[in-house]
């Protein structure tokens, strides 16, 4: 672990991270869209908000597990969904998924991968699924068909991304999927020697070249081509009656991920979800939406007992204990992860994990609290 002693905290490991990725990838996963609007917004977020205190309470013994749709987890955190994180570590949705198994606490894997989804299930079997809804009903239909028979029990949809985003960035970066050959790529591999060899050429040499094996029921294009195109097919003529359809097939835990508005919110428990996840995308989709931290407390108040969680610019023990108090179950971290196992494979990850419970737990204690379900909004004030 000497190498990650000097990592103190989720910030400090993309730095690390970005000496090691070539620019074209390390800008797609750290890029947001058009102006950054969004991440700066839900960035900021946190900061609208201040603790309060309470002291001389015994707080020797604290509990920070969480009970999500039946499996009790050691902490309210978990992994949030990345796309081809595969590229960025070697077998990157794997080491995600085993590292947090090992830390007890939940992942969501992309459908946007290019590892099998039965071979991360095979590796850990409590993975969370994350699809996208294909365009045409065939496609949804033999999509849920081949998740229900990979035995995943909680099955998430994404549903903010009914368009393709506007993300210049990687345009300027030089990113696009598939990758396309060219000299400017081949100078970032070898100008990244050791992400050349540790990642891309072992897994060339073990696995083949990757595909995007997650976004259909069958294999999609290749991460690298001169002439093949993804499939970036428009969704939207998407509706609540596609996803209650799903709805009525899905005989395991549904969660509805990208919620930002309650009457949204409200709909998803009528269809019949068993969560969701205030999301913005990181950033990623609609430029100057409201941050999810901001729209937790309506989303709430609107759906009563059903269990809410959310993601997007969560880097702090203390952003946890704050998207706790204000109702969340549970929250979900991005980016962070993604360089974790960039700089350090699955001890990486199990050291982000172990900085992050660290936070949550020292945090419990100063604020005076002994259990999660303590927190409400009357440990925060508007700042």
């Amino acid at each position: 672990m000497s190498r990650m002693n000097a990592l103190l905290n989720l910030n400090d490991f993309e730095a690390a991270a970005k000496s090691r990725l070539p620019s074209p990838l390390f800008a797609y996963v750290s890029g947001a869209v058009e102006d950054g609007q969004s991440e700066a917004s839900n960035r900021r977020s946190f900061s609208s908000y201040a603790f309060k205190p309470r002291f001389l309470v015994d707080i020797s013994q604290r509990d920070m597990s969480v009970e999500l749709f039946g499996e009790t987890y050691k902490m309210p955190v978990g992994i949030a969904p990345m796309g081809i994180s595969a590229l960025t570590s070697y077998r990157g949705d794997v080491v995600m998924a085993s590292g947090a198994k090992s830390a007890g606490a939940p992942c969501i894997m992309s459908g946007s991968s290019l590892i099998r989804l039965e071979e991360v299930m095979e590796a850990a079997p409590t993975t969370w699924f994350q699809a996208y809804l294909p365009g045409e009903e065939a496609q949804i239909d033999a999509l849920i068909e081949r998740i229900s028979r990979a035995k995943v029990k909680t099955l998430v949809l994404t549903v903010d991304t009914p368009v393709a985003a506007n993300r210049e960035n990687n345009v300027r970066a030089g990113f696009s999927t598939p990758l396309r050959p060219s000299a400017s790529l081949a100078w970032q591999g070898i100008t990244h020697p050791r992400w050349l060899c540790s990642t891309f050429l072992r897994t060339i040499v073990k696995h083949g070249m990757p595909h995007f094996e997650n976004n259909y029921a069958t294999r999609g294009a290749p991460i690298m081509s001169r002439n093949v195109l993804r499939d970036f097919s428009d969704r939207g003529h998407l509706s609540w009656s596609h996803v209650q359809k799903i709805r009525s097939r899905w005989k395991g835990t549904m969660v509805i991920k990208g919620i930002l508005h309650a009457q949204d919110a409200i709909k998803a428990k009528e269809v019949g979800f068993d969560g969701l996840i205030v999301s913005n995308h990181g950033g990623r989709q609609l430029d100057g939406s409201i941050a999810p931290l901001l729209a937790l407390p309506e989303i709430v108040d609107a759906v009563g007992d059903m269990t809410v969680m959310l993601d997007s610019g969560i880097r702090r023990g203390s952003d946890v204990l704050k998207a706790v108090a204000l109702g969340a179950k549970a929250v979900f971290i991005g980016r962070p992860f993604n360089y974790a196992a960039c700089v350090g494979g699955e001890e990486g990850v199990s050291h982000a994990f172990k900085l992050i419970q660290e936070e949550v737990s020292r945090n419990m204690g100063m604020l005076g609290v002994t259990k999660l379900s303590s927190l409400n909004a009357e440990c925060l004030s508007r700042s």
